[in-house]
């Protein structure tokens, strides 16, 4: 097969109005996201040294691209690579990424997924639901007496968090701490982070870490049926988690399920507050509320940016060839908006009921916890239906001034 034409080189125009840093993209960057995509599939942003993919053809394919990977230790030393080491000056940090799931690769990824998904499974997960269902019920009924409320701070927050204190098997009382130390962890990830973020973030990896391992320790001690006590009995031919494989499990699945549940539909909640049409439509049960809760993941996803190193040499994407040891980053929320594969995509339709977005990433790497998102949000909004059929913005919120992880700072709904 002949390879893909190059991309045309790119305006420079173009180019200088994708700036993370700008709270005017941050507040709506998918304007920018489509003239980058219509000029090129492909651009190089040379702040974070990385190779953007634009289309949604192309994400997807990367994806599950196998000449990519999530980490290059397992075949290549930083030397090999000229590359400088990562996160020297964050030990505890790095700690808390090391047997991260999300950066992992085969051998390693397959026998670690294989473990947990003997305990986080399909059934496991349903068996939530009582649970799910009574605490977006009871907790929103709660606020019923108010006039305004916030939906994420009183809300999404605290539900998500009780969720997975529940499922892992963690006291409700420490939600605080796994608040903050989330919060404040994830912003690591982003591509301009703010001034003492980093140092935030290692304060926060430390003092999870050593949570969790008297977590542990208490789980050894006194086994429940939880998560936790599951991930440390779970065997395969022999194999086991480690302390440390379990410790990078707990921490990834609060981080990564708690962030995405609450942005999503904090995000979500907000399109449908300015698309009244498509909220009508959920209401009068026109549409259901599972198809709905695919449309917002889809229309302002949560997580905007996943990136890959490229392990081979040779390797062409997007009709560029991309040199060994460089980066690959996929921006999610330009494919998720690509005309290409989803018509009219910039269109917020309650009934699209499209889960071939990639909110969820693909390939190996596709979220283990999808099926809990999806489960919390569907009965979130289900309650939210039921019982605020006539909520409205109290304010026009605004955006955490980060762009990797996309969400509200808060929403403030009035109770009519």
């Amino acid at each position: 097969m002949p390879s893909a034409e190059p991309p045309e080189p790119l305006d420079p125009s173009i180019l200088a109005r994708f700036d993370p840093a700008d709270p005017a993209f941050i507040a709506d960057p998918y304007p920018v996201l489509r003239e980058l995509r219509r000029a090129t599939p492909i651009f190089w942003y040379e702040p974070a040294k990385q190779w953007m993919l634009t289309r949604y053809s192309s994400i997807h394919a990367a994806l599950r691209d196998r000449r990519l990977g999530r980490a290059y230790h397992h075949r290549f030393s930083t030397e090999e690579l000229g590359l400088e080491p990562e996160y020297t000056s964050w030990p505890r940090f790095a700690e808390t990424e090391r047997w991260s799931l999300l950066n992992l690769e085969p051998p390693d990824h397959t026998r670690i997924r294989v473990l947990i998904s003997k305990v986080f499974t399909p059934s496991s997960i349903n068996a939530l639901r009582p649970l799910i269902e009574h605490e977006s019920s009871s907790r929103l009924a709660r606020l019923a007496a108010r006039s305004q409320f916030d939906l994420l701070a009183d809300y999404a927050q605290p539900f998500s968090v009780a969720v997975i204190c529940a499922m892992l098997g963690v006291p409700t009382n420490d939600t605080p701490l796994l608040l903050r130390w989330s919060h404040d962890i994830v912003k690591m990830y982003e591509l301009d982070a703010a001034p003492g973020s980093a140092e935030n973030a290692e304060l926060a990896a430390g003092e999870f870490i050593d949570y969790v391992h008297t977590l542990i320790a208490a789980k050894r001690a006194h086994p429940d049926a939880a998560l936790v006590s599951q991930l440390i009995a779970v065997e395969e031919q022999g194999d086991r988690l480690t302390v440390d494989e379990i410790l990078s499990t707990i921490i990834v699945l609060l981080n990564a399920g708690h962030e995405a549940t609450v942005n999503t539909l904090g995000n979500g909640m907000r399109a449908f507050m300015h698309h009244r049409h498509e909220w009508t439509r959920v209401t009068s049960g026109e549409v259901a509320t599972r198809p709905a809760v695919e449309e917002m993941i889809r229309w302002d996803p949560p997580l905007h940016l996943f990136d890959r190193w490229v392990l081979e040499h040779d390797v062409e994407i997007a009709g560029q060839s991309i040199a060994r040891g460089e980066m690959v980053a996929m921006l999610f929320g330009s494919a998720n908006r690509d005309p290409e594969h989803f018509p009219d995509a910039d269109r917020f339709d309650a009934g699209r009921g499209d889960a071939s977005h990639v909110g969820f990433g693909g390939g190996i790497h596709f979220c283990i916890g999808a099926p809990l998102a999806r489960l919390e949000l569907d009965a979130s909004l289900t309650q939210l239906v039921r019982q605020f059929p006539d909520l409205e913005l109290a304010e026009e919120p605004d955006y955490h001034p980060t762009f990797v992880i996309r969400g509200l700072q808060r929403l403030l709904l009035d109770i009519r």
